[in-house]
Formats: C-alpha cells, sequence, structure tokens
C-alpha cells in the first residue's frame, strides 16, 4: 500500500486562525482587569479633585482626618486637638459622607 505525498500547506491552518486564541485571551484581560481598573482610577482622581475643606477622610495609611486645609498637591489634616498632618492628595483613599464621624 503506497501512500500518496500530500501537497505541503494544503492543511495548515492560517496563521490569523493560530492567534485568535491570544487574541480572545487579551480581550478577556482587557474587560476583566485593565477597563475596571482604569474606572476605579478614573473615580479616585475626581475624589482628590473634589477635596475641600472640612472634608472627612482616610488616608492610605488608615490615618483618620478632617482636613483644614487644601493645597495643590497636599491637604492638611486635623487628626486630633493640636494634632495637624500635612499629607499628599494622593495618600487620601476614602473621603467619609457627612453622617460618619472621623
Amino acid at each position: 500500500m503506497a501512500q500518496q505525498p500530500q501537497a505541503q500547506g494544503a492543511n495548515a491552518p492560517s496563521p490569523i486562525l493560530s492567534l485568535m486564541p491570544i487574541i480572545f485571551i487579551f480581550i478577556i484581560f482587557y474587560f476583566l482587569l485593565i477597563l475596571p481598573q482604569k474606572k476605579k482610577q478614573d473615580a479616585h482622581k475626581k475624589t482628590i479633585e473634589a477635596l475641600k475643606k472640612n472634608d472627612s477622610v482616610v488616608t492610605s495609611g488608615g490615618i483618620h482626618g478632617v482636613i483644614t486645609n487644601v493645597k495643590d498637591n497636599t491637604v492638611m489634616l486635623r487628626v486630633d486637638e493640636n494634632v495637624k498632618l500635612e499629607v499628599q492628595k494622593s495618600a487620601i483613599s476614602v473621603v467619609k459622607s457627612k453622617g460618619e464621624n472621623a
């Protein structure tokens, strides 16, 4: 029984088809990881830009305080009586609502 030689490349998959799984995985990563992180960063940026005096905040280090002064890149926090800290605006992680205590 002699086998007939097949033509080279007759059944070879298209290069585009071989890249489809990689492209599909990238699309999944974009919608599950990149897009939500970008939305979170945009929301944090808007929160930081809206900081004002008497806002009750929590820093990324867990320090609770009330804003007493807002500068370009920093804010002054009143943590306790006669205790004030100057922190970077980017260190503010949560702005509490008016009803919550610092």
